[in-house]
């Protein structure tokens, strides 16, 4: 017993006084912050679970403002709600805030030390990475190329949704959309020709990574002793890894068999190729997994709770339903096509609109991946210290009054012309009135495939089936966080197919 407390004193008590002096030699021109102690730092946050965090931030923000800072225990961060600063910040000073903080223990783990586009340090690896998925496999050529894994695609998620249509019994829509936007990046990412037990999988071991990394926060706090102490969880941390590369290199293995088949290019294709620089050296496997596996992550979950939400809406305003149809309509006829295809979708500026507004009212995360800071650096007046990490609030900026009439409402009438939101630009490039996926160097590099998606499954589920609530069911848009932000009463559909 002794023993342990004296390793106790041993750790803490530096750390203790480390965190007291930082704390009171710390410039005055950091943003607002409540009442901080040492260590704990904000006390305010320990008074609800740390998923609820966007609300305390929510609620603090008339009195200490727009930007504010929070002590989360020793790591100081802070959060952005205005618009004209995160434009500042991110477009006006991209350079210094691109950098991404330092990896969890446990997400390091996953990351390849952050060896990823994601999580990667802004620099020469990170470039690398991120112009070999945008000027390969996101190359709109090459994602037109693949018309006809989506048309597969779609027709399994018909498939689905008919056979339950004809069951007369309510659709849990997320578990399709889910599937259909696995079975998308599936493809694109280890080839045209992946089998549906693989895709399976596939998505139940990306599944659990999704699912059971949040349970290992605890062995984060200093891993040389939790290595000791929590030995057992350090160990299911592994054996997460070690299934998700079990499911994923013979995948890989099979792709590099199978190139020059004349099936299409796949991200994986573009992976086995690439050569880091600096290390003279092409990826090895467990690297190749990591990326291959954020491919998938990064769109599944998202584009799938996206759409979700659309239709939701859809549902709520029939009224919205409906001149939809009347749009697809106009563009492909009143009969006879089976599928809305990519280049209809240019020609349907409302379905545009209704896609500009789900994301604008219901992003799928309410904020991006944190940023921080290279060097010091000062934004609204206040100092912004070297390495501090800095959090935007997308859904905030999403819904500025402000800016948008009725932000609450869900009215893809503002997307057209003369609306509050006609031209608005989503990449933020010339200011930010939404920012979903990000904006500035770190912009998601899956922008133009996600609205492409989006579009695609939306346009194609409102022409194939009439979408209705349950009889008596409101549609509740009340939130849960999960990975994305998800509807806490999944979305239970009557679908009824449409004579085309």
């Amino acid at each position: 017993m002794e023993t342990w407390f004296i390793i106790f004193l041993t750790i803490f008590i530096p750390i203790l006084l480390k965190a007291f002096f930082d704390r009171f030699s710390s410039p005055k021109t950091l943003p607002p912050s409540p009442p901080t102690l040492p260590l704990i730092g904000n006390f305010l946050l320990l008074r609800q679970p740390i998923f609820q965090i966007e609300q305390t931030i929510r609620r603090l923000r008339p009195t200490l403002g727009p930007i504010l800072t929070l002590h989360l225990g020793p790591r100081l961060s802070i959060f952005i709600f205005d618009r004209f600063l995160a434009h500042q910040a991110l477009i006006q000073n991209g350079s210094v805030f691109s950098d991404r903080p330092k990896s969890l223990s446990s997400n390091k783990n996953m990351n390849n030390n952050q060896h990823s586009i994601n999580s990667g340090s802004y620099g020469p690896l990170w470039r690398l990475l991120r112009r070999n998925l945008t000027s390969e496999i996101l190359h709109p050529s090459q994602v037109k190329s693949y018309a006809h894994a989506r048309k597969s695609v779609l027709d399994i998620l018909l498939n689905g949704l008919q056979q339950k249509a004809a069951s007369g019994e309510p659709v849990e829509v997320l578990v399709h959309f889910r599937h259909a936007i696995l079975c998308m990046l599936g493809l694109m990412c280890f080839g045209d020709k992946l089998s549906e037990e693989q895709i399976k999988e596939m998505g139940a071991v990306q599944r659990r990574v999704l699912t059971h990394l949040g349970r290992f926060n605890l062995i984060n706090f200093w891993p040389r002793v939790t290595k000791v102490l929590l030995r057992k969880q350090w160990e299911q941390l592994f054996q997460l890894r070690n299934d998700l590369e079990n499911v994923m290199i013979p995948l890989i293995r099979a792709r590099k068999e199978a190139i020059g088949d004349g099936s299409l290019l796949a991200y994986v294709d573009t992976l086995l190729d690439l050569e880091l620089p600096d290390e003279k050296r092409k990826l090895e496997e467990k690297e190749i997994v990591k990326l291959a596996s954020e491919f998938i992550n990064a769109g599944t979950d998202t584009t799938s709770t996206a759409l979700q939400w659309i239709m939701a809406n859809l549902m709520k305003h029939p009224r919205i339903q409906d001149r939809l149809l009347v749009e697809i309509k106009g563009v492909v006829g009143d009969v006879g096509a089976e599928e809305i295809k990519q280049d209809d979708l240019q020609k349907m500026p409302y379905l545009k609109a209704v896609v500009l507004e789900g994301l604008r009212r219901h992003p799928p995360s309410h904020f991006v991946l944190p940023h921080c800071v290279t060097e010091d650096t000062v934004l609204g007046g206040y100092l912004i210290p070297k390495k501090g990490v800095v959090n935007f609030m997308v859904a905030d900026m999403g819904w500025d009054p402000t800016v948008w009439e009725e932000p609450m409402a869900f009215k893809p009438e503002r997307f057209m012309a003369g609306g509050d939101g006609e031209g608005c630009d989503i990449t933020g490039s010339r200011e930010i009135k939404m920012m979903p996926f990000g904006v500035g160097r770190r912009i998601c590099p899956g922008l133009e495939l996600a609205l492409l998606h989006l579009e695609y499954f939306v346009a194609n589920l409102v022409w194939r089936f009439e979408w209705n609530a349950i009889d008596g069911d409101d549609i509740s848009l009340e939130e849960k966080m999960e990975f994305t932000i998800v509807m806490k009463t999944p979305l239970m559909s009557h679908i009824t197919p449409r004579k085309i």
